[in-house]
């Protein structure tokens, strides 16, 4: 309503500050979406860790379930802090393009292997391989981080 009655009285959102843009671009509040963001990302990360320790029972389909849902419940937290629609536009820009493909690939191979094609091998690979492209993925965000893993992965090989 307030934005409404903002603009029939003529006020523009450029006169606003971004920060108020962004609060009036979203349903929650700040505070509200920062507790939202905590939840989730701890959840993720617990069952993530309960993931890790089921990896040591004969079922692996237990083990790849929850470490493929604590990796999408970390991913989807980020959602509460900007808001699904500016975190898949995020998430598909070019930098970040190839980064993204590859792990949400691995977590539905992750899935598919451990659930239908009963494959607990393979499904470990796209379990190490789902961390290594969340990690790599995750780094994209941080300017430069790539390149300085670059940089230290090479002198290490050299």
């Amino acid at each position: 309503m307030e934005k409404l009655r903002r603009v029939l009285s003529g006020q523009d959102d450029e006169e606003l500050g971004l920060t108020a843009q962004v609060l009036d671009s979203t349903s929650l509040s700040f505070s509200t979406r920062l507790k939202c963001f905590v939840i989730c990302f701890v959840a993720g990360i617990f069952f993530s860790i309960l993931g890790t320790g089921l990896l040591w029972l004969p079922n692996i389909k237990l083990f790849a379930m929850f470490y493929t849902l604590g990796n999408l419940s970390a991913l989807a937290s980020t959602c509460f802090l900007m808001g699904p629609v500016k975190q898949l536009k995020k998430m598909f820009e070019t930098t970040r393009l190839l980064a993204t493909v590859i792990m949400l690939l691995c977590l539905v191979f992750t899935l598919c292997a451990a659930l239908w094609w009963n494959m607990k091998g393979l499904a470990l690979l796209f379990c190490i391989l789902q961390f290594l492209s969340m990690t790599w993925y995750s780094l994209s965000y941080i300017p430069y981080a790539r390149d300085a893993v670059l940089k230290c992965c090479s002198s290490l090989l050299s």
